[in-house]
């Protein structure tokens, strides 16, 4: 593995109710990026867009973090239901199976899946909840994949717990703006604290912790 090069999935929710979120999401993500792409360790990203019309939409693959351009209103375009499984299960496999083509020397030393949603699964075709489980616990029990699970649903987010992602590893953002820039920020930080080896895992503070 390379030393200090981190590879960041992020899963991306574009079903029709993140209309009403649309501007938050956006910012949100920016300020994600922003915060990441300061940071001087190699880091490349995979951005996975996802609703029922495209289920799995790859719009960025394993691309130079400081090459990521911005979300903008015509790249981010909400639409129809929420496969969520499908997108987690095929992210996960996809990063996996692209890491095994690259060199043993070249494979980054840590990888960090991000899913953000607004809501619970409701389209998934191929994927179940027990295989989705599986193959996070698999990654997870590899100590290098931290998972993070970003979600304006509450219920969402007890299910991401079901799928065995920590609950350190959730938070919840709101539509109120500032709340949503927060969650991101403090989301972001923490992903440059463990790809600086400053953290062995991700932990989001929860609003009882500050």
């Amino acid at each position: 593995m390379k030393k200090d090069y981190t590879h960041i999935s992020v899963i991306l929710d574009r079903s029709g109710s993140m209309n009403a979120i649309k501007t938050e999401v956006i910012g949100g993500f920016n300020s994600f990026l922003e915060i990441q792409q300061k940071d001087e360790e190699q880091a490349t990203l995979t951005l996975v867009q996802f609703d029922s019309a495209n289920p799995y939409e790859v719009i960025h693959s394993f691309k130079p973090l400081k090459e990521i351009p911005k979300l903008t209103a015509n790249t981010f375009v909400p639409r129809g239901l929420t496969p969520l499984l499908d997108a987690i299960g095929r992210g996960i496999l996809d990063v996996n199976s692209f890491i095994k083509t690259l060199d043993k020397k070249e494979r980054p030393e840590k990888v960090v899946f991000v899913i953000i949603t607004d809501g619970q699964e409701n389209n998934s075709r191929e994927f179940t909840k027990a295989r989705v489980t599986d193959l996070i616990k698999k990654k997870t029990e590899k100590k290098n994949w931290q998972f993070v699970f970003l979600s304006a649903d509450l219920n969402a987010i007890e299910d991401a717990k079901g799928y065995g992602i920590s609950a350190k590893a959730t938070a919840g953002y709101m539509s109120n703006g500032f709340v949503f820039h927060r969650v991101f920020e403090e989301a972001s930080s923490e992903v440059s604290s463990y790809r600086k080896s400053l953290k062995d895992k991700i932990e989001l503070k929860k609003d009882e912790d500050k």
